[in-house]
């Protein structure tokens, strides 16, 4: 194995990832698969994680994933998920928390319910998935090989930007964080904790914009970089953070953004 391989090397690591069946959370579970990890992936629809599952093992990786049914929305639905984890591995080295809802409607008639409803998946979830799989991280962890933790964040965390998701931009801005409060409680335990922070990426979430090549082009007109994002810039940044080249990252929030978190309209004195 070359000096590059080793050091961004998941072969033989076990995963679960949440939401892995469209948009980012697949574009990870595929980064690891192919990279050589064996992940579970999972959400509320089960029959569509089973057939992912079956298409990134066609790929070839050296790999393999698993699909079934867990759904993060309820306590009982946080509980029945970890059993099935329990009773397919003893040891989890990475825990991608990705699965998330948003809620979009003007402030005048934005309800009260979204506020739990989106709080509840995107944060409440994340904390209690990843507090209930701590048996099974702790197993995985070591001072070579922490064991690692990715929560989805997202550039409307970092960034003052509602565009009528009121509760989704709040809750990202929750994530970041519990991301740093985590970091620093499981440090002792050898567990990193970090948070992806995407730009726009085409997902089922971001489907009423990204759709279609035009439509993404056009949103990537409003990027620094000037494009949206794609799968290998998901998969670059989860082999860097779950690989031994990220092993002393922790607490972090990482823009995958191509710039946005930096873009401001501010002028003082130039003109």
């Amino acid at each position: 194995m070359s000096y590059l391989d080793k050091l961004f090397s998941v072969a033989g690591k076990t995963a679960l990832v949440t939401g892995a069946a469209t948009g980012i959370g697949r574009m990870a579970a595929t980064a690891l698969v192919r990279a050589g990890a064996t992940v579970m992936i999972a959400s509320r629809k089960g029959e569509d994680c089973i057939r992912v599952a079956g298409e990134l093992n066609a790929l070839g990786g050296a790999g393999r994933a698993e699909g079934f049914a867990g759904d993060v929305s309820s306590e009982a639905g946080i509980a029945a998920l970890v059993a099935e984890v329990k009773a397919r591995t003893e040891r989890l080295n990475i825990l991608v928390n990705n699965a998330g809802i948003s809620w979009g409607a003007p402030l005048e008639e934005f309800p009260y319910h979204a506020w739990a409803k989106v709080f509840g998946v995107n944060v409440t979830a994340v904390f209690h998935l990843t507090r209930e799989l701590l048996p099974l991280l702790d197993a995985a962890a070591s001072d070579e090989d922490p064991a690692r933790v990715i929560n989805l964040g997202s550039v409307m965390g970092t960034q003052p930007l509602a565009d009528d998701a009121y509760s989704y931009t709040a809750s990202k801005a929750a994530v970041h964080h519990l991301t740093r409060t985590l970091a620093i409680e499981f440090a002792a335990r050898r567990i990193t904790v970090n948070a992806f922070a995407p730009g726009p990426f085409q997902s089922r979430m971001t489907a009423f914009a990204t759709a279609t090549e035009e439509q993404a082009k056009h949103v990537g007109s409003h990027v620094p970089l000037g494009r949206i994002g794609v799968a290998d810039d998901i998969a670059g940044a989860t082999l860097y953070l779950c690989s031994r080249a990220g092993s002393y990252v922790t607490g972090a929030i990482l823009p995958i953004d191509g710039g946005q978190s930096v873009q401001h309209g501010m002028t003082l004195f130039k003109e």
